[in-house]
């Protein structure tokens, strides 16, 4: 959203409406096998893991090594709430 300066850049913009509707259409898809609360905690944390990437890689953000562990651990919480919730099938 950085890159739209405030939805006035068109391509930008248009890049980041389809990365949002994109996303509610995958969290939405998800929904199908996955209880609400895992999914939204899984759809949050992996936009958080993207956009902390990004802001790194980007806009040369802190590349701090606690950095990377905090973004590991929020991978490792993600993973973990998939290994323990069953499919809802």
């Amino acid at each position: 959203m950085k890159y739209t300066d405030g939805f006035s850049r068109l391509w930008p913009s248009v890049w980041t409406v389809i990365g949002m509707v994109a996303s509610v259409v995958l969290l939405g898809w998800s929904l199908k096998t996955l209880p609400l609360g895992t999914a939204y905690a899984v759809w949050t944390g992996i936009g958080a893991v993207g956009t902390a990437i990004l802001g790194i890689y980007l806009f040369d953000e802190s590349r701090e090594v606690l950095r990377f562990v905090c973004i590991g651990l929020i991978v490792a919480g993600i993973v973990g709430l998939k290994l323990v919730t069953p499919d809802s099938h």
